[in-house]
């Protein structure tokens, strides 16, 4: 009976990392297969010329400029000239600042104002026709994610859950069956684990009546393994990860709620400014120095990180809708917050989170306006920032040293984690020694900092990379979806989160592997952190407020 049993554990571990590329593809697949066709929204026809130009979007910039959704060669039209936006209540044009200014059916306008079917709006030299989008009879291109669907229909929502609950049974099996084990503790984690997936599952699809489900089972899938990761490492962690995980959804069901109306953001942009840092400032004040960094604030048995929560507060101010975006007060606001935030981050001493701020602050600096001008003078100021702080950090300046040569310092706090993960990375092989047959684990932040080290040696290296591979990829679909999109603080939103989890997870990965200097941040989802994956579930909520679906009922 207990050849049989290593036998089916033995099996069960050659089988994960298989089923790991199966549950990802079906999940990708099935948010390329279930959508709508592409059709303009509205027309605005060209009354000198005739020709009909399809508004496809729910905010539409209008312009000289190349950049602009709606091109206008007239050298009396501004650059950045007016936007025509949808709303609830209708369609509306609102002028940003333009020389000649717009006009709706011959009246200047000063504030956002209503347009109707027929009405005429004249900008420059310029006269156009408001028009129903079903007068417009050409083929549309769709983006480059769904430019090959397939006619097969998508896996349905509660047939990718099995897989995944599947999964994370198979993980528990494993656990129970390692070497050395004398109980049955990882069953009931599992079965919690379980438990919490289904609930969420029923709320979001027959309380919400969500339309689709594909990226929560993603992101249900990267949170059970992280839980399971634990059931052999440490058990009270893995329960309390649970519990922050199912917070993490409610946080993820309340951003989509309040992020409905888009025009809500803008009323409390400077309250969120405001509260985020509030956050920083408490962090500054009372914050524990852990790790050479003081992030960490405990209020009796809870330790909580408010730098975690503060990225979704980033998001929130660096996006707004397309009509705010345009106005120079906007952007100099998030400037100002942005320099604050990764100033005290980096007075804390938290220079991997200062980084993650940075490459968001560059993201997002760069949707916003496509300049490159201002990418490459905040480099330029990085570059200089960093310099100064390798002469006044010794611990930082001691990881660059290490970094490359982790071989030569195995026994020192410059190599000692990267050398042991690239190690035991190599014992795990393709296939992994199974859930806590792992030594990684005996490693300090083996949950954390190193988790993807950690997932390497006991679930295997395809599995490792193929996680890895899935949260890349979230930035292909944010940036596919976005193009149909209510407005552009989805859009910038979406992109700019997903963004943020694959900087986050590719600090973590390439720290942990040596391939860059280890910067002590963790890997989304997966590592152990009850404030970092309560923040990634409210990130998420971001990326699947720019799907067109999610604000439809069944």
């Amino acid at each position: 009976m207990a050849l049989i049993m290593d036998i089916a554990v033995v099996a069960l571990r050659m089988l994960l990392p298989i089923y790991t590329v199966v549950i990802v593809y079906q999940i990708f697949a099935a948010m390329r297969r279930r959508r709508r066709p592409e059709r303009p929204l509205v027309l605005l026809q060209d009354l000198d010329t005739g020709v009909k130009i399809p508004v496809l979007f729910w905010e539409n910039s209008i312009g000289r400029s190349r950049g602009s959704d709606i091109a206008v060669d007239d050298p009396a039209v501004s650059r950045n000239h007016c936007v025509l936006l949808r709303r609830k209540e209708g369609w509306f044009i609102t002028d940003t600042g333009s020389k000649t200014g717009t006009f709706l059916n011959g009246k200047r306008i000063r504030r956002r104002t209503q347009v109707k079917i027929d009405d005429n709006i004249s900008i420059g030299n310029k006269e156009f026709a408001f028009k129903r989008g079903e007068e417009f009879h050409e083929e549309l291109q769709s983006s480059w994610f769904f430019s090959k669907v397939s006619g097969k229909p998508a896996i349905q929502p509660y047939k990718i859950m099995i897989l995944v609950s599947l999964f994370h049974i198979f993980m528990g099996v494993e656990a129970c069956f390692c070497d050395g084990a004398k109980d049955f503790d990882p069953a009931f984690l599992c079965a919690a684990l379980l438990a919490v997936e289904w609930i969420f599952f029923f709320v979001s699809t027959v309380i919400l009546k969500r339309v689709a489900f594909e990226l929560e089972a993603l992101c249900l899938f990267f949170t059970g393994i992280g839980v399971m990761l634990l059931a052999r490492q440490e058990l009270r962690t893995a329960y309390v990860q649970l519990i922050a995980a199912a917070a993490g959804m409610i946080v993820f069901c309340i951003i989509i709620k309040f992020i409905e109306n888009p025009d809500r953001i803008a009323q409390w942009r400077i309250i969120i400014m405001v509260v985020a840092v509030l956050f920083l400032a408490v962090n500054l004040v009372f914050g524990r120095v852990t790790n050479g960094s003081a992030n960490w604030v405990h209020i009796g048995p809870v330790t909580v990180q408010p730098s975690e929560f503060v990225k979704i507060a980033f998001i929130f101010v660096g996006a707004s809708t397309l009509d705010r975006l345009l106005t120079k007060q906007n952007l100099l606001e998030f400037i100002i917050f942005s320099a604050i935030c990764v100033g005290a981050l980096a007075l804390m001493g938290d220079f991997g989170t200062a980084l993650i701020f940075f490459g968001t602050f560059l993201l997002i600096s760069f949707t916003r306006s496509g300049d490159f001008k201002t990418v490459v003078l905040a480099l330029a100021s990085a570059v200089f920032a960093g310099f100064i702080i390798l002469n006044i950090k010794p611990y930082v300046l001691r990881r660059f040293q290490g970094w490359r040569h982790v071989w030569e310092y195995t026994q020192d706090s410059r190599g000692y984690q990267q050398a042991r993960v690239l190690t035991y990375i190599a014992s795990g092989g393709l296939f992994g020694v199974g859930i806590g047959n792992g030594v990684l684990k005996y490693v300090a932040a083996s949950e954390s900092d190193l988790v993807f080290g950690l997932m390497s040696e006991e679930m295997g290296f395809i599995t490792a990379v193929t996680v890895a591979v899935a949260i890349a990829t979230l930035f292909i679909y944010a940036r596919s979806v976005t193009t149909r999109s209510r407005s552009t603080f989805y859009s910038i939103s979406a992109c700019c989160a997903a963004g943020l989890l694959v900087i986050q997870m590719s600090l973590n990965v390439f720290g942990a592997t040596d391939i860059l200097p280890l910067t002590g941040v963790t890997f989304p989802f997966i590592s152990a952190g009850g404030s970092s994956i309560i923040s990634c579930w409210g990130l998420l909520a971001f990326i699947k407020a720019a799907d067109e679906r999610t604000y439809s009922k069944k």
